[in-house]
């Protein structure tokens, strides 16, 4: 009799699955500002204006602080044109200016997955519906416009912000890393987070939710936080 095979468990099939496109280099529009494809020459001076000084902003970063705005242009210039990391300048609709920095980085077409990283945003972004709202539509281009399946947020396991923050995007924690990286000749322990296809959903309706301007008084503090307006089903943890 011919050997028995051994029943092994393997995953669902992905039903219709098919190569995704990558993110587009192209501007994301939303209410309170927008992600523009970054350019030195055209976001270099707002950039480093609301950033010069403020050298926290680069403790968990790979580069930075910069001497001065030539070294910081300059450097721009060299990530402008990189497809992975593709790099976004977050513009405030109110003010017109280039205020921070994301990127869309680790692009698996493939898989349909692709992670936000290389975040920085200048203090006076920091905390607004413009720094909120720039997370979301990197999210919704992913899910909305690619139909990716997985969103991926990691940082230094030390960087208290950016997990709470991950927290806060309805990202679920899946775990650390240790020993992942050397930063600036240092360990770095990495955190990761992710929001998967089936969660999107809920967490769209969040950050609708939350960016409605209805969710805000006349001096523009909001009434109920994201977690709060998040549907329970996806509340991460």
């Amino acid at each position: 009799m011919p050997a028995s095979r051994e029943e092994r468990p393997v995953g669902p099939l992905v039903e219709g699955w098919s190569e995704r496109a990558r993110p587009a280099r192209a501007t994301i529009a939303g209410a309170y500002g927008r992600l523009e494809p970054l350019d030195a020459t055209k976001h270099g001076d707002d950039l480093w204006a609301a950033v010069a000084g403020h050298d926290s902003v680069w403790t968990y970063l790979g580069y930075g602080p910069f001497s001065g705005r030539d070294a910081f242009v300059a450097w721009l210039r060299g990530r402008e044109e990189l497809t992975d990391p593709l790099s976004y300048a977050v513009v405030d609709a109110a003010s017109g200016k280039a205020l921070g920095v994301l990127t869309l980085m680790e692009i698996r077409p493939a898989a349909g997955v692709v992670e936000i990283g290389h975040i920085f945003f200048a203090p006076v972004l920091q905390k607004t519906r413009a720094a909120t709202e720039a997370i979301f539509l990197a999210m919704r281009h992913a899910f909305d416009d690619l139909g990716y399946r997985r969103f991926e947020w990691k940082c230094d396991a030390l960087n208290a912000p950016s997990r709470a923050a991950a927290i806060r995007f309805g990202f679920t924690y899946e775990g650390i890393f240790r020993q992942h990286m050397v930063i600036k000749g240092r360990n770095r322990d990495t955190a990761w987070y992710s929001i998967v296809d089936g969660e999107w959903p809920g967490v769209k309706a969040g950050f609708a939710a939350w960016l409605a301007p209805t969710n805000f008084d006349a001096e523009g503090r909001q009434k109920a936080g994201l977690v709060d307006l998040r549907p329970k089903a996806v509340h991460a943890h």
